[in-house]
């Protein structure tokens, strides 16, 4: 089956769906279509330095006292 033909006979269907079929339909095309965008490939010297940067970010969050506790973690998941 050719592209146009394909494409005539999803617009055949089109105006048989409701307009919440249509927004489930839209979602998944579009999750198709960013699933198909590839990142580009990073280098071995920009990935060891993109990781190197996501320590040092972490780190400094846990000097600031930005994390939770697995204890805390814990007890507030109960609450769930």
């Amino acid at each position: 089956m050719g592209a146009i033909s394909l494409d005539k006979e999803i617009m055949n269907y089109l105006p048989k769906l409701g307009n919440e079929e249509k927004k489930s339909l839209l979602k998944y095309l579009k999750s198709l279509l960013v699933a198909k965008e590839v990142p580009a490939r990073l280098t071995k010297d920009e990935f060891i330095t993109q990781y190197n940067k996501e320590l040092d970010e972490a780190e400094a969050r846990v000097k600031a006292g930005h994390f939770i506790s697995q204890e805390d973690l814990e007890k507030e998941s109960e609450k769930w």
